[in-house]
C-alpha cells in the first residue's frame, strides 16, 4: 500500500523509512496535515497523521476525495479528529493506544526538577560565566506531597518516580489505581489534591469533562509556591488564567511540555518570525516557567513502540482485521 506520512520529525523519519521497507511505499512530509495540506494526499490510499494536524470535518472531506481510506495517527490523543465526520465519509481511523509510559512520565519529573532547581536560569548565566547563586534557591523533593492528576499507566509511572524522592502521595482519578495504591497513594476529591499538594501533574486524556480542568479556581486553590506540571494536553489548563496565576506571583515553577493553542507553532521554527499567540509568549517570559515543544513521548523507545504500532494497524487494515487501536472500523 502506498502511505503519505504527515508531520515526520528529522530523527522520525529513518525509523520510519526501516520499518515500511519492503512492506509498504512511503513518502514522508514535514508538513502537518490540515485542509490546506490534505490535498497532497490525493492518490494515496493510506495517510498516516501526527498529534498535531487537524483532521476536522473539511479535511477529512478533501482526504475522501482523493481517495484515502485509512488514517493512521502516530500518537494515542485522537481529540483532533472529527470520528463522526471520518464514520460518515467510509473513513478508518486508528491510533496508538498506548506506548512507553516512562517516557513521558520521566519527561514530566525533568520539567518539575528544572523548575524547582531553576535550572534553565542557571545553564544560562554558566554560558555568560555568572556563577552567582542568587534566585536559584530550590526545595527538597523528599518530603513533599504530590499530588497526580490522572493515575493509569503514566501517572503510575510519574508515582513510582515520586515514591522514589521519598513524598506523599495524593491521587485523583474515576477509579483507584492498585498499583498505586500499594504506593501508599491517598485518592482525595480534587478540590483537597489541589490545596494540599507541592507538586502537582497532570496525567489525564483531554474530553469535555477535563478541558481547563485547571482553571481560575482551581489554581486559586492551589499553594501559592506549588509546583504544576502538564505533559498530557494543553487543554486541562486554562492558559490566559495561568499567566493571570503568574502575573500575581503565585506558584514558584510550572513545566509545560503541551499547550492549548500549539498547532501550527510547536515542532515548526517560530525564531525568525516570532509567534502571535500573545498568552504563550507572555508565559515562557515568566523566570519560573519552562515550556518544551510536546518532546516527552520523544524517546528511542516510545517512537519505535509508535512506528511499530502504525505499521501493525496498516497491515491489520489491509488484511481486513480490526484490532486494539481501531477508532473508527472499516465500513
Amino acid at each position: 500500500m502506498e502511505i503519505l506520512a504527515y508531520g515526520v520529525q528529522a530523527d522520525e523519519r529513518p525509523l520510519l523509512e526501516r520499518a515500511f521497507a519492503g512492506r509498504h511505499g512511503l513518502r514522508c512530509l514535514d508538513v502537518f496535515l490540515n485542509r490546506d495540506t490534505a490535498p497532497l494526499a490525493a492518490g494515496y490510499p493510506v495517510v498516516s497523521s501526527s498529534v498535531n494536524a487537524v483532521l476536522d470535518a473539511q479535511t477529512l472531506t478533501a482526504l475522501a476525495a482523493g481517495g484515502t481510506k485509512l488514517i493512521a495517527q502516530r500518537s494515542t490523543g485522537f481529540n483532533n479528529i472529527d470520528l463522526d465526520a471520518a464514520a460518515g465519509l467510509g473513513l478508518t481511523v486508528a491510533r496508538v493506544s498506548h506506548y512507553s509510559p516512562y517516557a513521558v512520565a520521566e519527561h514530566a519529573w525533568t520539567l518539575a526538577m528544572a523548575v524547582n532547581r531553576r535550572l534553565v536560569r542557571a545553564a544560562n548565566r554558566s554560558r555568560e560565566f555568572d556563577f552567582r547563586l542568587d534566585g536559584l534557591l530550590g526545595r527538597d523533593v523528599h518530603g513533599m506531597t504530590v499530588g497526580v492528576i490522572g493515575t493509569g499507566k503514566i501517572g503510575e509511572c510519574f508515582a513510582r518516580i515520586a515514591n522514589g524522592f521519598g513524598t506523599e502521595l495524593l491521587g485523583w482519578d474515576i477509579a483507584p489505581n492498585p498499583e498505586c495504591l500499594q504506593l501508599g497513594m491517598h485518592y482525595t476529591e480534587l478540590p483537597e489534591l489541589l490545596s494540599r499538594a507541592d507538586l502537582i501533574s497532570l496525567h489525564v486524556p483531554l474530553v469535555p469533562a477535563t478541558h481547563h480542568l485547571i482553571d481560575t479556581a482551581a489554581l486559586a486553590r492551589m499553594k501559592h509556591d506549588a509546583i504544576l506540571v502538564n505533559s498530557s494536553r494543553g487543554g486541562l489548563i486554562d492558559s490566559a488564567a495561568l499567566v493571570e496565576a503568574l502575573r500575581a506571583g503565585r506558584l514558584s515553577g510550572v513545566g509545560l511540555d503541551v499547550y492549548e493553542e500549539e498547532t501550527g507553532v510547536f515542532f515548526t521554527d517560530q525564531s525568525i518570525q516570532g509567534i502571535t499567540d500573545d498568552t504563550l509568549a507572555r508565559l515562557v517570559t515568566f523566570p519560573q516557567v519552562v515550556v518544551t515543544s510536546h518532546q516527552a513521548y520523544f524517546t528511542h523507545t516510545a517512537v519505535g513502540q509508535i512506528i511499530d504500532a502504525t505499521v501493525r494497524n496498516i497491515d491489520d487494515y489491509a488484511a481486513g482485521r480490526t484490532n486494539e487501536n481501531t477508532l473508527v472500523p472499516k465500513s
